[in-house]
């Protein structure tokens, strides 16, 4: 076990229940009863004990708890003197206090199920107890002043180590009902022990040297306000105050416990509506949040489709692009090699237009210049010569052999004509070629320049469709990916208003709980109120009871100054109340008080004990039987006084030895009965015969107002209750005096 260690600290739930069972005991009008079970106490709080203390608790409940020790340090039992019930049960107590026998008016102990290894020697000392419970605790003996229970009616030490019984439990003649484990029993033996309570006490009183006697036919202790008298082992039954106040004590403690069953049965449906409210707002909330993951889910989902399709869509642009840029690149490459074979063509014609130009000249040239040939070449010759001239060298004359003289100006005239005819020839189809070359030439220009146009144009058209395709299908994705961008809207409008109307349901759920909670809460309030105004009615009501008493001193006072008054008619009203009882006495008593001797008449009036007169005419008491009779006996016919009793025996003693000493007189003879007058009492003493008025009235019950009072009470003597009401009364409704005893008024007719 450690040497330091903390103590374990209570709960918030089980420190509200300490506050509110604290302030429920101190309420006005609240139970006698002090339930502090189930508040995980380690010690029982000092308030607990002032409140026992001061309200005069009589039931202490103290169950379920880790209680080590009943009494806390700075703490007395003399606060608890007033617990009849001490519930103690499921806790961890090793010892009860050693004092413990300081409880005299406890009378229901319960330990059950705690660590208690003996029990304490004054626990004999609890003359009132009648139930007794250490079941389940580590006990192995039973001390012997358990025998002085006189009281004790059910006693249970079932699953411990006991194994013997103390001899000295025979003297507890009231045990009806005793509890063990008959299988571990070693005294008395497993026999006796299994078959039964009056088994075991037959062999205890057996054992001791006993009579047994049923536990029926004994006498219970009288509970009195003040304390209670030891008990005697007299066969007679209980007497009708002790029955009357255990019958209410079961019929209180048993309303308690039918209207903490109904606080417990309401506390318990308002937590199960309360869990109730709490699940159903959690199913709500749960529902709500798997709804919005649902609807989150979707829209990821279509949104990542939609990026999945715009993503592949972009792709297929991109292919689409680079394709037409691939194409529109190869076209104008091949534009580009076409321009560059126009070009070279231009070259071309403007090397063949060079040429043209050097023939040109030299035809002007070749005017001014004349060839002479030898005869001896033929004209064939001549004309290739010349021909070749013309297109091989046109800057310079054409070599000609070496025997060829070139004569410009001795040329004759036919000769001449023939070169020029020649000449003409020549130039003229020169010129045809030429001009055919040019025709051919530029028509293959034109046609290029066609073609490179229609080239062009091609392209341009093929472009312009192109960037059509493109912009339609552009277009077309623009569209298709607004229609998109409207579809996702629109189901993020519509997922919002499944939220927002969610969010709604959950509003309004959240306001449905919160109205439930505020009306617990206004029933709470109103309960408080209620509970308030109970006080200040309690309050009130002992306010009103207090006038009520001041209204009663009063209202005595008045009765005293009126008696007072009219101690000129009537002397003492209640001596003549006493004397129209004994006026209205049954016939049989008055012969019977006739009977009584004189002497003995007058002994009782002279010790003022006239109202024993019935008790002795009963039991027909003569001196000489007073006599033979001891304070005892007289107790036991009637005479509750002890003092009363022994100047009763000592001057009916004076009395015989007074008759003895003096002379006998002579008997009348039989048959002859002489008059036995009563001998006139003296003034003091002598009742007032009450007045005829008096005497004609009579007095009603001061409880029902309904039966006429019969019953008179002693030794007040006031005739105010009727038979049925006076039973449960203790004291007098008039005077408030205890009553010592009871007489039935019968009216003879």
């Amino acid at each position: 076990m450690p040497l330091f260690f903390r103590k374990r600290k209570p709960s918030e739930e089980a420190r509200k229940r300490l506050e509110y069972q604290m302030c429920l005991a101190k309420e006005a009008g609240a139970d006698d009863i002090l339930d502090i079970s189930k508040c995980e106490l380690s010690e029982i709080p000092f308030g607990a004990f002032a409140t026992c203390k001061v309200l005069q608790k009589k039931v202490l409940i103290v169950h379920t708890n880790h209680l080590t020790s009943l009494l806390p340090k700075s703490c007395s039992l003399l606060s608890l003197a007033t617990i009849k019930v001490l519930d103690l049960h499921d806790n961890q107590l090793t010892a009860l206090p050693d004092d413990i026998g300081q409880l005299t008016a406890l009378q229901v102990l319960n330990v059950e199920r705690n660590q208690l290894t003996y029990l304490p020697r004054s626990i004999g000392n609890l003359i009132q107890l009648q139930t007794l419970n250490v079941k389940d605790n580590r006990l192995k003996e039973l001390p012997d002043t358990l025998g002085e229970l006189r009281s004790l009616r059910t006693l249970d030490i079932s699953e411990s180590e006991i194994q013997r019984l103390p001899q000295m439990l025979a003297h507890v003649r009231t045990l009806e009902t005793l509890s063990l484990d008959a299988s571990s029993m070693v005294y008395p033996p497993q026999e006796v022990c299994g078959a039964g309570t009056e088994a075991i006490q037959q062999f205890l009183c057996k054992a001791s040297g006993l009579e047994y006697y049923p536990p029926s036919q004994y006498l219970l202790p009288v509970l009195e306000q003040d304390g209670a008298e030891n008990s005697r082992d007299s066969p007679s039954g209980p007497t009708d105050r002790f029955s009357s106040e255990e019958i209410d004590w079961q019929n209180r403690f048993s309303d308690y416990e039918k209207r903490k069953e109904q606080k417990m049965l309401e506390k318990l449906e308002f937590e199960r509506r309360l869990e109730l409210g709490q699940r159903e707002h959690a199913q709500l909330l749960q529902q709500s949040n798997s709804q919005k993951d649902e609807i989150l889910q979707t829209v990821k989902e279509e949104q990542s489709r939609l990026e999945q399709g715009l993503s592949e869509r972009q792709r297929y642009l991109d292919a689409e692009r680079q394709r037409l840029q691939e194409q529109l690149k190869q076209t104008e490459q091949n534009i580009s090699n076409r321009i560059q074979k126009l070009l070279q063509e231009n070259q071309r014609q403007k090397k063949s237009s060079e040429i043209l130009k050097s023939l040109e000249n030299e035809r002007k040239y070749s005017k001014n210049t004349l060839i002479v040939l030898p005869d001896c070449l033929p004209r064939t010759f001549y004309q290739f010569t010349l021909l070749s001239a013309v297109y091989e060298a046109p800057t310079s004359p054409p070599s000609l052999p070496s025997p060829v003289v070139i004569g410009f100006f001795n040329l004759g005239q036919p000769d001449r004509i023939r070169m020029e005819q020649l000449m003409s020839i020549t130039q003229e189809e020169t010129e045809n070629l030429r001009r055919r070359e040019i025709a051919s030439a530029m028509q293959q220009m034109l046609t290029e320049s066609c073609n490179s146009r229609l080239i062009q144009m091609a392209y341009e058209s093929q472009r312009q469709n192109l960037v059509q395709q493109a912009c339609s299908s552009m277009a077309e994705m623009d569209e298709r990916f607004q229609q998109i961008l409207s579809w996702q809207q629109m189901d993020q409008n519509k997922a919002i208003c499944q939220i927002l109307q969610e969010s709604a349901m959950q509003k309004a759920a959240f306001e449905a709980l919160q109205v439930k909670k505020d009306l617990m809460h206004r029933q709470i309030r109103k309960q408080e109120m209620i509970s308030e105004q109970r006080w200040v009615l309690s309050s009130l009501l002992q306010q009103l009871l207090k006038e009520k008493t001041q209204r009663e001193e009063e209202l005595r006072e008045i009765l005293t100054e009126l008696e007072a008054k009219s101690e000129t008619k009537q002397e003492n009203y209640w001596l003549i109340q006493y004397q129209r009882l004994l006026n209205q006495k049954p016939l049989s008593l008055k012969l019977q008080e006739e009977g009584l001797e004189r002497q003995l008449v007058a002994l009782l009036v002279e010790l003022s004990a006239e109202h024993y007169l019935p008790i002795f005419a009963h039991h027909r008491i003569s001196l000489d039987m007073l006599s033979r009779m001891g304070p005892g006996d007289l107790a036991k016919v009637g005479v509750s006084e002890a003092g009363l009793r022994h100047q009763i025996l000592r001057r009916a003693q004076e009395l015989l030895d007074a008759t003895r000493a003096r002379p006998e007189l002579p008997k009348p003879p039989q048959g002859e009965v002489l008059p036995t007058a009563p001998e006139e009492l003296p003034e003091a003493v002598r009742p007032s015969a009450p007045c005829a008025e008096l005497e004609a009235q009579t007095s009603e019950c001061v409880v029902c107002l309904e039966r006429e009072a019969q019953m008179i009470f002693l030794n007040c003597g006031h005739v105010c209750c009727c038979q049925q009401c006076c039973q449960p009364l203790r004291t007098c409704p008039l005077c408030r005096q205890d009553i010592a005893q009871r007489l039935r008024i019968y009216h003879s007719r």
